[in-house]
């Protein structure tokens, strides 16, 4: 293996089983394509079935011997996260990978669940965080599965989690509101990788950010950047992806590792182990915002 990590290096996923949520498009579709094309069962759980079928379709041309399904999952919902977790738990008795990559961002106005939660902190981990639990007992099952969460350099905007107003029913700004729940995603990895090893699970939990990549997401970016700046200072998302596939794939990835790019400032460049704010690394904090997640969604993990 080289010392710039690529999809080349990516081990051969035959027999493997992976599920990427939001996979129709941007980071989500190039982990899915790339993990196919590798030679995964690929589960695209999405939730719009007519973009998640032109994804399959695209997958399939590059890949013509992909095995990919689709799975309608909305994650701003827990009546259908419970939905997609039956339905996959009964199709899926063996889940390899779980990727929870959906995710929103920078919402413009405060805008909520059909739980009423806040809708980036309710999207982005509530909805992760169920499902998984939801899942987890098809993924404890399996020698080597991995569990990875997609976090960004984000998690470092807010400096903790609002527990008196999670949801910013007052006071709401989207920049905090992400950056809230991109250190959820990072606090619940963390805490999830120390049950799990506490319980003797051979499912290990790990975490990646993309840089700053070229997608959809990045449609409500809260100031005007020129193309041309643009292009400089982001990647393509197929680059943007790499480091989700290195914590998913990788044989040298422990748990509670955080992946995300090399390059100056984490931006761009090719995967690598990078470290994350003191703040997630906080175990009272993990635990605080493990319990009120379970009390938020209802669901209560195995381990």
């Amino acid at each position: 293996m080289g010392s710039k990590w690529t999809v080349a290096d990516m081990p051969d996923q035959s027999g493997r089983t992976a599920i990427v949520t939001g996979a129709n498009s941007g980071l989500g579709y190039d982990t899915a394509a790339a993990l196919a094309g590798a030679g995964a069962a690929v589960v695209l759980a999405v939730r719009n079935l007519d973009k998640g079928r032109e994804a399959v379709e695209g997958i399939k041309r590059s890949s013509p011997d992909a095995v990919v399904s689709l799975q309608e999952l909305d994650l701003s919902s827990l009546d259908s996260v419970r939905r997609a977790a039956d339905e996959l738990r009964a199709a899926h008795p063996r889940i390899d990978l779980l990727i929870n990559n959906a995710g929103v961002m920078y919402v413009p106005s405060r805008e909520t669940t059909k739980d009423g939660f806040e809708m980036q902190f309710g999207t982005n981990h509530l909805g992760h965080f169920a499902l998984t639990g939801l899942l987890l007992d098809n993924l404890r099952s399996v020698d080597g599965s991995r569990i990875v969460t997609v976090s960004s350099v984000g998690h470092r905007i807010m400096a903790r989690i609002r527990f008196e107003d999670p949801h910013f029913e007052t006071g709401y700004n989207r920049v905090q509101a992400y950056g809230q729940s991109k250190l959820a995603n990072l606090l619940f990895t963390y805490e999830l990788q120390r049950r799990l090893a506490a319980g003797g699970a051979p499912t290990i939990a790990a975490a990646a950010h993309p840089g700053f990549s070229d997608t959809e997401l990045m449609r409500y970016i809260p100031v005007f950047v020129p193309d041309i700046v643009w292009k400089i200072f982001t990647q393509p998302a197929d680059k943007g992806a790499l480091p989700t596939l290195r914590a998913a794939t990788d044989p040298g990835v422990q748990g509670g590792q955080y992946y995300g790019p090399d390059g100056i400032g984490e931006v761009k460049g090719n995967p690598k182990l990078v470290a994350s704010s003191a703040q997630s690394h906080d175990e009272d904090i993990q635990r605080r915002l493990w319990t009120m997640s379970e009390e938020l969604t209802g669901v209560t993990y195995p381990v």
